[in-house]
């Protein structure tokens, strides 16, 4: 089982913004399917799942969370 994780996109992120999952809860994903949507000082980025298995997401949509922050898992 892998967390997913908000990531550090630049030197000075602290957050960022889970603006949309692109993959529905429960679903399966491959490794390098687009995963969720990130906002962080107004870029957005696609972010990419980490492995395969099946999502499980612990955060919502539309919510700023710290860098490092859990959001979900896949399994």
């Amino acid at each position: 089982m892998g967390s997913i994780n908000i990531p550090k996109l630049g030197w000075t992120m602290e957050e960022g913004t889970l603006s949309e999952w692109l993959v529905e809860d429960g679903a399966t994903v491959a490794a390098g399917d687009p995963l969720y949507i990130l906002e962080s000082d107004k870029v957005e980025n696609e972010i990419e799942a980490p492995e395969s298995g099946v999502l499980h997401q612990t955060k919502k949509a539309g919510e700023a969370y710290p860098v490092g922050t859990e959001i979900g898992s896949i399994d």
